[in-house]
């Protein structure tokens, strides 16, 4: 609804929109990887094009300095709504090996059910409207749904994303 609001505005924009960050692994499964060596999650073998926050930056950047110096070729990106993700989708078994290679022990990827997931989640303290919303979003994954990727990082920045490997190399404090 927002990005409708802005489109009937008239004002000229840019939407840039991203999926599942390289970070979340950090924020949400940081701890289960420290401590326990694996990663929860309710997303079956559906993959991903993970992207890193970073890589997000880099693009808006470019947009954002081409229109600060007047550079009239900025007018391309203008109207425009970018999916900006990884350059691969992976599966969670696919990021688990990763992290086990980059890290140097073993990473697990447990597919936990719908039903564990929820009831971690209330433990957690998080609130039903949560919940709903993260389940539909897993099972988006679960389904295949969110396995598309683009080629818009490498588009506007001129250099590849930044890959899983690289993203746990340049954090891997975080994982140990």
């Amino acid at each position: 609804q927002e990005e409708k609001n802005i489109e009937e505005s008239g004002i000229p924009y840019t939407f840039l929109r991203s999926g599942a960050f390289m970070q979340n692994f950090i924020n949400f499964f940081g701890q289960t990887i420290k401590n326990q060596n694996a990663i929860y999650h309710p997303a079956g073998d559906g993959k991903v094009g993970f992207v890193d926050v970073r890589d997000i930056a880099a693009v808006a950047t470019k947009i954002l300095l081409a229109k600060n110096n007047g550079n009239k070729s900025n007018q391309e990106h203008e109207y425009k709504k970018y999916g900006i993700t990884g350059n691969e989708a992976l599966s969670y078994s696919q990021a688990a090996e990763i992290l086990s290679n980059s890290l140097g022990r073993r990473i697990s990827y447990v597919n936990i059910t719908e039903e564990d997931a929820r009831k971690a989640m209330k433990k957690m303290g998080m609130e039903d409207w949560l919940i709903d919303a993260l389940m539909e979003l897993y099972s988006v994954i679960r389904f295949g749904y969110s396995s598309q990727t683009t080629p818009v990082v490498e588009q506007i920045t001129g250099r590849r994303p930044i890959s899983l490997e690289q993203f746990v190399r340049d954090y891997a404090n975080f994982f140990n």
